[in-house]
């Protein structure tokens, strides 16, 4: 499997300075900032970034699930919200809230919901962030 790379550069102080990161073949990038990380301010941060390949890895862990599972999604669209809390430690990663929407003919509710579960314990993403952040599920089928 090939090794996947990213890049950030800052330039300045902390709550002055600015920075971009990059994806490694170009695909994502943009400008990132302490107001785009702790207050409102235009730009991404690391959290977002996180947050979009949590949605993207559990989307197609949950399609493959729902595929092998003889149900082939027409589509699957999921948003992972992070949580960056002020805790004991300093600022951390605490909750990671994954909302997902199937549209899946032929499912049943009951089995949507079980293989949703499954795919977020085994999606990549979810092994690497479950140790030290909770990670929590609704998922539900379009109507």
């Amino acid at each position: 499997m090939p090794i996947r790379t990213a890049s950030a550069q800052w330039q300045g102080n902390l709550t002055e300075g600015a920075g971009t990161v990059r994806t490694g073949k170009g695909g994502l990038s943009g400008n990132y900032s302490f107001k785009s990380r702790f207050e409102e301010g235009e730009g991404t941060n690391p959290e977002e970034l996180i947050a979009a390949a949590h949605a993207g890895c559990f989307s197609m862990a949950f399609s493959k699930a729902l595929a092998d599972a003889g149900s082939t999604p027409t589509s699957v669209e999921t948003t992972a919200k992070v949580h960056l809390d002020k805790t004991d430690a300093g600022m951390t990663v605490t909750r990671i809230d994954l909302e997902t929407v199937g549209q899946v003919p032929g499912i049943d509710d009951a089995e949507f919901q079980k293989l949703a579960e499954a795919a977020k314990a085994n999606c990549p993403i979810s092994r690497l962030l479950s140790p030290g952040a909770e990670i929590t599920l609704n998922a539900r089928l379009a109507s």
